[in-house]
């Protein structure tokens, strides 16, 4: 039988939780994310992580145009969503019915406010994501743009990377300058969802363990219903290798 799609805006049916975040780069949403899954492990519960533009079947196309600079607003839009599709359906959605806990550091709120900056169209992106489910939690990881620069450039990092900067919409040819201009943009769009979508909303200026002891007191909170079951995720995962493409000798 075919599974039925979910409403948009729904809950979805699963036994899992699913908890992502959200924040411009220099945010420190992943430093949060990856802390609240070791204490999550630490706790018995069962995780499973995942990350924006990591699928295998689009991540080298991804990088290619990224390195020719050849990716349009649309195009970019494009591949992010396809990534998010191959992940969802073989990343998220499998732990979810065999009631792990799922964590995605960014999630289809990333295209609604970046994607939107870049002149796509906010429907338009709206209706690509339709089939996304509706996370349990999503944390928004709030930050001024001269704190995340400074963050970012006190790194090891040194400078920006082009896209990172919205370098591709001439925005400035000074790269920190672009990055200032393109990443406000970003903050501006977020500000604009939070309410949309009931983002949780986390001053990201804070210490890293104030940040997480909030986190974790919310997610506690989130979880007292919780009961994870033993699932089938592991056997789904080699069901589906069955199906893998034989590499040629």
């Amino acid at each position: 039988m075919t599974e039925q799609p979910i409403p948009a805006g729904a809950p979805h049916p699963y036994p899992g939780k699913l908890i992502i975040v959200e924040g411009i780069d220099g945010s420190g949403k992943s430093t949060q994310l990856l802390l609240l899954n070791k204490w999550l492990e630490a706790k018995g519960h069962k995780v499973f992580f995942t990350e924006w533009n990591s699928s295998e079947l689009v991540k080298d196309t991804t990088k290619k145009g990224k390195k020719n600079k050849s990716l349009t607003p649309t195009t970019f839009s494009l591949l992010h969503a396809t990534d998010f599709a191959s992940r969802l359906y073989h990343d998220i959605l499998p732990p979810l019915k065999a009631g792990m806990i799922v964590l995605a550091d960014r999630y289809m709120y990333t295209a609604f406010a970046r994607d939107v900056v870049r002149g796509v169209s906010p429907d338009w992106v709206r209706k690509l994501y339709s089939f996304a489910i509706k996370p349990d939690m999503a944390f928004y990881f709030k930050v001024p743009i001269e704190v995340a620069i400074s963050r970012l450039l006190g790194g090891t990092r040194g400078q920006f990377k082009y896209y990172e900067a919205g370098m591709d919409m001439n925005l400035s040819q000074d790269l920190t300058e672009s990055f200032r201009i393109f990443q406000s943009r970003i903050l501006a769009q977020y500000d604009k969802i939070v309410d949309e979508f009931q983002l949780i909303t986390m001053d990201a200026t804070k210490d890293i363990a104030a940040q997480q002891e909030t986190m974790r007191k919310l997610v506690d909170e989130a979880l007292k219903d919780y009961k994870p079951r033993r699932g089938t995720h592991g056997r789904r995962t080699l069901f589906w290798r069955r199906f893998d493409v034989p590499k040629s000798e």
